[in-house]
């Protein structure tokens, strides 16, 4: 089970219909290259009190006893449980005289045929949740959406407590990733007549990597039929009171009586469509030491001309023949992020050039989410790579807090200053012990929030952690931190109404994406076929937000920060130097001979690692949306990809 979607959890129940259509299926994008077609659907929902009793509803003692399996099974239809149909079907034995099923079941995931991953995950051995859900998966791909909603809702009835595990050994908790995934397509599918009322299914001990300390709480609610589907009108915030404010008068959080949240500047409500940046040139690598990552994207001027190579002489290569041409001109990236829809830039460890960012906030209208590392990858904290930073070491935290207030001090009167994000998923423990202190890395946390409170009580404070992890522990020793801010990436659908609502349930915070995207190369796949998935997950992910804003669903999302604007080529550079190779030993080693061929002079198409995107895996030098054609023309040349011009349709609505 070493490559299950990592934590693929979905959306939210309420959106406007436009949000809705926005929504970009996976079929629309990438076609199957083979059509499905079903000897038994069934697109009506299981009566199940019909066929069994449940027990324990809403308790940890949740359970539903079957009384008519064949009945049920009837109801159910091919793919849903206990259907055995599959197995019947003139198609599946075809397709298994022809050879066309044998392997490992984990590899009819992410191929480009419906029919085949259908029957593989419908007739083979698996835990049956993970079973289900994957046959589900495959079910909605092949449009039978009804049938998926099924499926994904049998999880929650009948295996509700099955945990899987991600790329990275991680608990996977497969039936809240149903639960989510099925309202996602209620959502965005209102002519299946079906609604999800009433379910969640909460797990003591989420937070944490051990699943044995895991207690569900179950209430699988009730899939039922409805005449007509109607989305739910938003909520008039205007007659709501606001029940606490974060900020001053130009940056201002609020949260309503109905426990929304809501982000303001100057007054008015400022959902944050925010990029990462980084005009990496082709060639160089933070890994060799040629690049710093953190300075050298704000300073970069490689023809020495005074001009910043990307936000002012940036041009778009339209025919993509990596030349610039007569009918091409010099444009700039700071107009073509304006364009796009993009109102604020993530920097992830402080800022370095204010003429810059006031001539951005003034001719272009783009704020800066400001921030500082806190000690991961060792930046900050005065440690070495190889030694890590110590969230236990005096001095070190001391270094850390001195970082910080040089930051503040040196940018709060700056008015393109959004707001103060600390970290960078610091919690998975690269280059820092975050991971086996986790209560020292958080009060660590508290403290550089209270100290930019005390500089500059004008802006709220977010933290950048890692998905939810240890969010338990966050809440207990981080209550000067007003915004949660989480890198996520959970698959095409989005993030998950789980996600936002234990956000809310335990935390009482907004919710802000602090990073979220995906690669616009798969193995196997087209150019176009690969570019389309990327804007389709893009456009997925930002419209599951857009729900959950305030007004919207669960009401606490802020926004999201896409990674990223361009490609850099440095990403899967394994050239380092002997002690960073050394430090990062066990990411390298399952692909050491691989790696070694791998230059930051090459756009380089290796899997890094396992994640939910077209083909399981992430090419990390391919997620801009834009790329830099052959690499020639760098850093100036930008060939605006498909995802460009979906979130452009998008953001400039």
């Amino acid at each position: 089970m070493k490559r299950t979607i990592a934590a693929v959890l979905f959306a939210s129940m309420t959106t406007s219909a436009s949000a809705a259509d926005r929504a970009i299926s996976r079929a629309q994008a990438v076609p199957s290259s083979d059509k499905l077609t079903l000897t038994s659907p069934n697109p009506v929902p299981i009566n199940y009190e019909k066929y069994g009793t449940f027990e324990g509803v809403g308790t940890k003692n949740y359970k539903y006893v079957i009384t008519d399996k064949k009945g049920l099974s009837d109801a159910a239809g091919e793919g849903v449980f206990p259907n055995q149909d599959a197995a019947k079907s003139p198609a599946y034995r075809e397709l298994q005289k022809a050879g066309k099923l044998t392997g490992n079941h984990w590899t009819f995931v992410d191929s480009n045929n419906a029919a085949l991953n259908f029957y593989k995950w419908a007739t083979t051995n698996e835990d049956p949740g993970v079973k289900q859900f994957y046959a589900a998966l495959m079910l909605e791909r092949a449009g039978y959406i009804a049938e998926a909603v099924k499926a994904l809702y049998a999880i929650a009835v009948h295996f509700p407590k099955t945990s899987s595990v991600t790329y990275y050994d991680t608990p996977w908790p497969v039936a809240p990733a149903a639960l989510d995934r099925a309202v996602q397509l209620l959502r965005r599918h209102p002519e299946v007549k079906m609604e999800l009322r009433d379910a969640k299914i909460d797990i003591e001990g989420k937070y944490d990597a051990d699943v044995k300390n895991d207690v569900h709480t179950v209430n699988p609610g009730k899939l039922v039929a409805v005449k007509k589907r109607t989305p739910e009108k938003p909520v008039n915030l205007a007659k709501l009171k606001v029940t606490k404010t974060v900020g001053g008068p130009k940056f201002q959080l609020k949260r309503y009586s109905n426990g929304h949240w809501q982000f303001f500047v100057d007054g008015k409500p400022f959902p944050i469509k925010a990029l990462t940046y980084s005009t990496t040139p082709v060639g160089l690598s933070p890994d060799r030491g040629t690049w710093d990552v953190s300075r050298d994207w704000q300073l970069v001027d490689t023809n020495k001309n005074g001009k910043h190579d990307g936000f002012d002489e940036a041009f778009v290569d339209k025919n993509l023949n990596n030349v610039q041409d007569a009918d091409e001109p010099t444009v700039g990236d700071a107009k073509l992020i304006q364009d796009l829809g993009a109102n604020t830039l993530r920097a992830y460890h402080h800022l370095y050039d204010k003429n810059l960012f006031r001539r951005l906030y003034k001719d272009h209208g783009i704020y800066v989410l400001a921030g500082d590392l806190l000690g991961v990858y060792a930046v900050g904290s005065g440690a070495t790579w190889a030694e890590g930073t110590d969230y236990t070491n005096p001095k070190q935290q001391q270094a850390m807090l001195d970082s910080v207030r040089k930051m503040v001090t040196e940018y709060k009167d700056e008015p393109y200053i959004l707001m103060w994000v600390l970290g960078n998923e610091n919690i998975y423990g690269v280059a820092n012990n975050s991971g086996k202190h986790p209560e020292a890395f958080f009060q660590m946390v508290n403290r550089a929030a209270e100290l930019i409170h005390e500089l500059d009580p004008s802006r709220p404070v977010a933290i950048s952690n890692g998905d939810l992890l240890h969010m338990d522990i966050f809440q207990k020793h981080c209550p000067a931190v007003d915004v949660f801010g989480a890198n996520d990436y959970r698959g095409e659908q989005g993030f998950g109404r789980h996600l936002y609502m234990n956000v809310r349930d335990v935390l009482d915070r907004p919710l802000l994406i602090t990073e979220y995207g995906s690669s616009a190369y798969g193995e196997g796949y087209s150019k176009e076929q690969a570019e389309a998935y990327q804007a389709m997950y893009n456009a997925n992910n930002w419209e599951d937000l857009e729900a959950n804003m305030a007004g919207y669903g669960i009401g606490n999302a802020l926004g999201g920060v896409l990674f990223e604007y361009v490609d850099e080529w440095w990403k899967a550079n394994s050239d380092l130097p002997e002690k960073v190779q050394k430090a990062r030993a066990a990411w390298y080693a399952p692909r050491s001979a691989i790696y070694k061929s791998l230059q930051p002079s090459n756009h380089d198409v290796v899997p890094q690692f396992g994640f939910p995107f077209l083909d399981g895996w992430s090419y990390e030098e391919w997620y801009g949306l834009a790329g830099q054609g052959d690499g020639k023309n760098s850093p100036f040349v930008r060939q605006l990809r498909k995802s460009y011009y979906t979130l452009q349709s998008i953001w400039r609505e």
